[in-house]
């Protein structure tokens, strides 16, 4: 899924001391968000310890937590905080209730009381995936993408029979996801891989390495191969050895972002079919995001209101930072990521690098899709016009996600449990058998 500017993280929790004792972590990140909340952002920030401080400055904490009304409306009320051990320090987690949107904000509270971690992202309300029924026509097992402590956990749907099979790898959109794309109460990963099992391929889906392994990225020196690209260059050499794999016919579906980097995925791997691109972007991310949050808004209430535009203001100023080559690489910007992030992004050219792989490719694009639209969905049918390995499909009432709705598509909708369209995967599904 592609990242909406909306903070999904802030910062990183580093280095963390030894358990916080006679303190209260609860009320540190209660007091903190009354700050947020009052627009004292300077006072938010002497509770940061030094590298939050640094990472995360007044002006930027200001920017984000102002960027959030656009897109899930105003704050209403808060849950109880729940509080947990985790890696040295004390994990507070408070439910957020907005307008539009469920979501939670997470301190990480080390021993000095200080902030060390916070993060603000969507409530996880999927419950956990059901098992494969005992006569389904395929099975799973779980796997590993890569190898030593840096493997992520990853699980292969295999169908029953002899094989061997042709098999996808699935690639998620930006933003740290598990293994099923879990959106909500949605898992469209799950949906995908079982639904192309019980057709005959097999499917690998894996933990993104920013869930899994969050701690890979603490030095804020990193970019999109790091979060992407290589891992799944990875899940492509791990199925070619996969006994009943078809190693020959090893595709990659990726989701929104996903979809932008299998080009590049590709291209690295060599093993690589074809594709299948899921509301896949074709222009800079940058310049999407800001486009994203100016329709949020006024999907919001039919207008942009003199908050919003601020917001808006403050995204488009930190964007021009990121590409501003003064600015350097380790600067925090857009939703907090490193500039060096943004840029590694920027450098992408999606359609360019399919064009240069020249491999067959499904294209698929939900009409209600608020995050990848239209001018997206031309520029891939434009620079594919007549190319017989190009396949596309326009879907009228699926979202971003694959899910079928009705009316204009809204943040709000990823909160109601859905499925993946079975009429997408069925046509995956066939392509993929005809290759």
């Amino acid at each position: 899924m592609l990242r909406l500017a909306l903070p999904l993280v802030l910062a990183t929790a580093l280095s963390l001391g030894a358990h916080a004792q006679a303190l209260d972590p609860a009320a540190i990140a209660r007091q903190a968000l009354d700050q947020l909340e009052a627009g004292q952002y300077a006072q938010v920030e002497t509770l940061f310890g030094p590298q939050m401080a640094a990472a995360v400055p007044a002006d930027k904490l200001k920017a984000v937590w102002e960027s959030l009304p656009p897109q899930v409306g105003k704050l209403t009320g808060r849950g109880d905080a729940v509080s947990s051990s985790a890696n040295g320090a004390t994990l507070v987690q408070i439910p957020l209730h907005f307008e539009k949107a469920e979501l939670v904000a997470k301190f990480a509270i080390d021993a000095d009381g200080k902030v060390a971690g916070f993060l603000i992202q969507p409530v996880q309300t999927a419950a956990p995936a059901p098992a494969v029924a005992d006569d389904a026509s395929y099975s799973e097992r779980e796997l590993m993408v890569g190898d030593s402590e840096r493997a992520l956990p990853a699980t292969l749907a295999l169908p029953k029979g002899d094989g061997p099979f042709p098999a996808v790898v699935l690639v998620h959109g930006s933003g740290p996801h598990d293994r099923d794309e879990t959106v909500g109460p949605n898992k469209p990963f799950l949906d995908i891989a079982r639904g192309l099992a019980a057709q005959g391929i097999a499917v690998l889906r894996y933990e993104k390495r920013t869930k899994a392994r969050p701690q890979d990225f603490a030095n804020g020196d990193f970019g999109v191969d790091d979060e992407t690209t290589n891992d799944a260059v990875l899940a492509v050499a791990a199925l070619r050895k996969t006994e009943g794999i078809d190693p020959a016919r090893i595709f990659v579906l990726g989701h929104s972002q996903g979809g932008m980097m299998a080009p590049r995925i590709a291209a690295i791997s060599g093993h690589v079919k074809g594709l299948v691109l899921l509301a896949a972007p074709s222009r800079p991310l940058l310049d999407i995001l800001i486009e994203q949050n100016r329709r949020l808004a006024v999907l919001n209430d039919g207008k942009i209101d003199d908050t919003e535009r601020a917001a808006i203001n403050t995204l488009i100023e930190q964007v021009r930072l990121t590409r501003d080559s003064k600015t350097a690489a380790e600067t925090r910007t857009v939703m907090g990521l490193p500039a060096g992030y943004w840029r590694s992004l920027e450098a992408v050219d999606a359609v360019a690098d399919a064009q240069q792989v020249k491999l067959p490719m499904l294209l698929l694009q939900g009409a209600r899709d608020i995050q990848v639209v239209d001018a997206d969905w031309q520029n891939w049918r434009d620079a594919f016009d007549g190319d017989a390995q190009a396949t596309f499909k326009l879907y009228p009432k699926l979202n971003h996600l694959g899910i079928a709705g009705e009316g204009e598509g809204s943040l709000a909708e990823y909160q109601q449990p859905g499925h993946v369209d079975a009429q997408l995967i069925a046509d995956v599904a066939a392509w993929v058998k005809a290759h």
